[in-house]
């Protein structure tokens, strides 16, 4: 019999909203999460943080406060500080919590696992003192931690916003450093009308641009040819600007060029992926409940494909109602009821997109670096590597895998598979779908065998305790 109603992978703003959404219809919910407290990156630590540092991290941030504490509900169990590495039978889930592995079943499972930050690679990203700028706000979200005299390159919401809580802090950036050009902003003006229906999210974009220009921050625009010097650590970044080539000394360099969905666990499920080209990721397939071709497994927020907070927490509330709906708990007519102003909503966050997207687009030489460049740091093969597999052979990034065990590594290609995906794609002449990704297998995570031991032991011991019975 399953433990729960619902399973839910990752306690962010998807995880949370669809966590209390259920559990106000009456269902039995396990949040499980990686970290110790619920939020997410988004929402990081946020009922702390936002005490402490709420000034600095602005009302985006603040607003989280709401949804982890709605995690405080009887019908809610959430497991924090729980590693996700394997999911069977469509909707068992096994983890990792305090040094012991356990299984949890839900009759329905729900995967929120989010975003992550699409690697740079760029000559001499793997210094020491190179960083991404989510890994810089992060500190600050948690720690309080700011890095003085730090150069941002990239391009992308993130850049501004962190660049604006770092103004707030009192120790600006020393410069931006963003590869967009003038032509990428031109280009997306087919999608204003779009833009103006998310006029908020560009307001909010506006506003921080004005903080950063108030503070005096340097901004160079349109830069390509991004390098980081240094022998044992950085020491500055090379770029050229306006036709000019630039040096600027620096020990700290924070790289962004957008975020792209978190799909291994999806993917470790066999879960059906498409490429967005657009967004230049695999996402994964689902309908406007989020339900999945699998029918007892759901997905919502950025791991579906990026839509940014509000609109994460919106599509969890979304899938939330269907499930609810699935288990009884609420009427195809009360679901659809509750569900029209959110499926509103929803299109509404996501009407900007389209035009953000396409006035930020990633740095185009970190989706094809120079042959020099790492691009799997787990196993350090560069993208030259990559090119030669290809002109040896090989079709797909699980080929590149035994050719020279690119993705082989702890992170097993959570990092460097798009980039392995667009260098085979380009080098091979094929689509990206047509190339495709790495295969991913449980575990989807580490883990030790004597997590796993403990595991065994405990379903012998039950066993025991049934027989006995």
């Amino acid at each position: 019999m399953p433990d729960f109603d619902l399973a839910i992978v990752g306690a962010g703003p998807a995880g949370m909203a669809a966590a209390r959404v259920a559990a106000d219809a009456g269902l039995s919910v396990t949040l499980l999460d990686e970290q110790p407290r619920a939020g997410g990156q988004i929402y990081r630590d946020v009922e702390r943080a936002a005490e402490v540092r709420g000034t600095i991290l602005g009302p985006d941030f603040t607003k989280g406060v709401a949804l982890a504490r709605g995690l405080h509900h009887p019908n809610i169990t959430h497991i924090s500080g729980a590693t996700v590495w394997q999911i069977e039978d469509r909707t068992r889930v096994a983890f990792t919590a305090d040094g012991k592995a356990s299984l949890t079943t839900g009759k329905r499972l729900l995967i929120a696992t989010g975003a992550l930050e699409r690697p740079m690679p760029v000559p001499g990203w793997t210094l020491p003192g190179v960083m991404t700028v989510g890994a810089a706000q992060i500190l600050l979200k948690q720690s309080g931690m700011v890095f003085e005299d730090a150069v941002l390159c990239g391009t992308g919401p993130l850049l501004y916003l962190v660049t604006a809580q770092m103004c707030r802090a009192g120790i600006p950036p020393r410069a931006l450093v963003e590869t967009q050009s003038m032509a990428d902003v031109f280009s997306s003006a087919r999608y204003g009308l779009g833009a103006m229906r998310g006029w908020r999210m560009l307001a909010k974009g506006l506003g921080l641009l004005a903080e950063i220009r108030k503070a005096g921050v340097k901004r160079y625009t349109g830069v390509s040819a991004i390098a980081i010097e240094g022998r044992d650590r950085a020491e500055a970044v090379r770029f050229v600007s306006g036709g000019r080539e630039h040096r600027l000394a620096s020990g700290t360099v924070l790289l962004h060029h957008g975020v792209v969905p978190n799909t291994q666990t999806a993917r470790s499920m066999g879960l059906p992926h498409a490429w967005h080209e657009q967004q230049r990721a695999f996402v994964p397939e689902k309908d406007c409940w989020g339900r999945t071709p699998v029918r007892e497994v759901f997905i919502a927020g950025d791991g579906a494909g990026i839509g940014g907070a509000d609109a994460a927490v919106t599509a969890g509330r979304i899938s939330a109602l269907a499930i609810a709906c699935d288990l009884g708990a609420l009427s195809e007519a009360e679901r659809d009821r509750h569900a029209r102003n959110l499926h509103r909503k929803l299109r509404g966050e996501m009407a900007a997109r389209p035009f953000i997207d396409r006035a930020y687009p990633p740095y185009a030489e970190a989706l094809s670096p120079a042959d020099g460049t790492i691009v799997c740091r787990c196993e350090e093969v560069t993208a030259g590597d990559i090119r030669r597999y290809a002109r040896l052979g090989c079709l797909g990034p699980n080929q590149a895998k035994a050719f020279g065990r690119a993705g082989m590594g702890p992170c097993q290609g959570r990092y460097c598979g798009l980039t392995v995906t667009e260098l085979l794609s380009g080098e091979n002449g094929q689509t990206p779908d047509e190339t495709g990704y790495f295969r991913i297998r449980p575990p989807i995570k580490p883990v030790t065998l004597q997590e796993l031991a403990s595991l065994a032991r405990k379903h012998s011991n039950n066993d025991d305790k049934e027989a006995a019975e």
